[in-house]
């Protein structure tokens, strides 16, 4: 009759079929050699189940053994899973800070300044989600995210909202493009230039608009909702742009940046809780994340 099993001859079992040998199992483990043989034995005589076949002078795992190796590779994720489970809850009684912004500064700006704040506190566990600007609010509300960082103008009564980096776009081009010589980049100056360009609503509607206004059209070669990506083409020199200096993070020594005329703002926000859990780490990410912007905004003037 099947007796109780224990987990040290389950532990053996798993060494055994996955080392392929008593002698390497009994490593892994830091037993001996006849320990290990002995738990194998007992196993079999617990469960009833000849596990391996010993004819050829060493041990073959069975049909049977597999099927039971199957079910315990399950049962050990599951335990591994738990271990995560108590990692993150120990983690989060150390501090949590969850960290939302829109998905034109989750290339390099916020994971740069996320880096800087855990320098400084190694023990909080941080999370960070890319979310369109309505999202990152929503989430605010509902507690989901400590702060955020997003582009709209905001009016909740439950969100504490502070202007962030408020400095009009700027030109930005390829290394030795011939705009380069200008201090000032000006409408007229972007006529039948190659151009890349933000997709519409928010930038890509503000740029255009602007062009509209001054009868400029550049030579349009591609559009992109995602600003890394935008950046990414201009350091690649298919293009002209117009971006906000913090797109640039990352970039700030394979592109060349010019002051743009009429300026073009916009309204950065940050923003948390007004009865934020975490309103001590929310301040020192603030302060963190402007320092990070303001370093951005040195390199690139």
């Amino acid at each position: 009759m099947p007796r109780q099993i224990y987990l040290r001859q389950v532990e053996a079992f798993q060494a055994v079929v996955e080392r392929g040998s008593v002698v390497k199992a009994s490593e892994q483990l830091h037993i001996t050699q006849s320990a290990m043989s002995k738990l194998i034995s007992n196993l079999e005589a617990d469960t009833g189940l000849q596990l391996f076949d010993r004819s050829t002078g060493r041990l073959v795992p069975t049909a049977d053994a597999m099927r039971l190796y199957e079910e315990v590779g399950r049962i050990f994720a599951g335990v591994s899973q738990v271990g995560y489970a108590i990692d993150t809850i120990r983690r989060e009684e150390q501090g949590r800070l969850a960290i939302g912004c829109m998905p034109a500064f989750s290339g390099s700006f916020i994971p740069r300044a996320t880096l800087r704040f855990l320098e400084e506190r190694p023990n909080v566990y941080c999370s960070v989600h890319s979310l369109v600007s309505p999202w990152v609010i929503d989430w605010v509300v509902t507690k989901k995210l400590d702060i955020g960082l997003v582009n709209h103008l905001i009016d909740n009564p439950f969100v504490v909202r502070e202007p962030f980096m408020e400095h009009p776009l700027v030109c930005v081009m390829p290394i030795g493009h011939p705009l380069s010589s200008r201090e000032v980049v000006r409408p007229e100056d972007l006529r039948d230039v190659a151009f890349v360009t933000f997709s519409e609503p928010d930038v890509g509607r503000l740029v255009r608009e602007m062009l509209d206004a001054h009868d400029v059209r550049p030579n349009i070669l591609l559009v992109s909702n995602v600003a890394s990506t935008l950046c990414e083409f201009v350091a690649g020199g298919l293009g002209v742009s117009l971006v906000h200096p913090l797109a640039l993070s990352g970039l700030e020594h394979r592109v060349t940046v010019r002051r743009f005329e009429p300026a073009i703002s916009l309204h950065y926000q940050l923003c948390y809780s007004a009865d934020n859990r975490n309103a001590e780490l929310v301040r020192r990410f603030a302060a963190i994340i402007r320092n990070v912007a303001s370093d951005i905004l040195d390199r690139i003037q």
